[in-house]
């Protein structure tokens, strides 16, 4: 009898589909400079075990090069939601930030043809690369989710952006330890969405 209870409430609990989630990214998600498995889309991942967590990053990926390889990833894995965290390497070489925002753009509305909600990541520039260009990097992610009424998260780094111990020697890609905080970072956005979430078309 207790097994029984206990089956029910481990049905009760489940959830009604199981979304497939992909993360979309740059070296900051990919795990550079990680061992296997430390990354924050792998804690993820074992964090929602009912959901399948796809990591589609790719070191070094700009907004550009996003744009190209999108289509073919929207294809293959048929997300449920698309987790967009890309633009760093755009700010980090000083690339024209319209072109950064029209090519987000153009990626949120290529997984919404593909009936995929969008969670936007944004980010933040170092502080030696100007406060007039930092803030106008950031204001792409914060007026993109505006426009398109995105959920997102303000700041991959939230909560350490300046606690170099929680860096890699390049002071660029976070370290095994800042992993988690960013992991609860996304989860924070993205538990919203699963609870309410349903199948395109059902």
């Amino acid at each position: 009898m207790k097994q029984f209870i206990l089956w029910l409430a481990m049905l009760a609990a489940a959830p009604s589909w199981a979304a497939t989630i992909m993360v979309f990214g740059d070296s900051l998600s990919a795990g550079y400079g990680l061992r296997p498995g430390e990354g924050w889309v792998d804690l993820l991942r074992q964090s929602l075990p009912a959901h399948q967590v796809i990591n589609a990053s790719q070191s070094g990926e700009t907004t550009a090069g996003g744009v190209s390889r999108l289509p073919a990833a929207l294809a293959q894995h048929k997300p449920d939601i698309v987790i967009l965290e890309l633009g760093g390497n755009d700010g980090l070489r000083g690339l024209p930030l319209d072109a950064m925002q029209a090519n987000l753009d153009k990626m949120v509305a290529m997984s919404a043809q593909a009936k995929a909600r969008v969670l936007l990541i944004g980010m933040a520039l170092p502080p030696n690369y100007g406060s007039q260009y930092g803030q106008a990097f950031q204001s792409v992610y914060s007026d993109l989710a505006r426009k398109r009424k995105l959920p997102w998260a303000p700041l991959l780094v939230e909560g350490f952006a300046t606690d170099r111990q929680r860096f890699q020697a390049d002071g660029i890609h976070p370290n095994a330890s800042a992993q988690p905080l960013m992991r609860d970072t996304v989860h924070a956005v993205l538990q919203r969405l699963l609870p309410s979430a349903r199948k395109p078309g059902a």
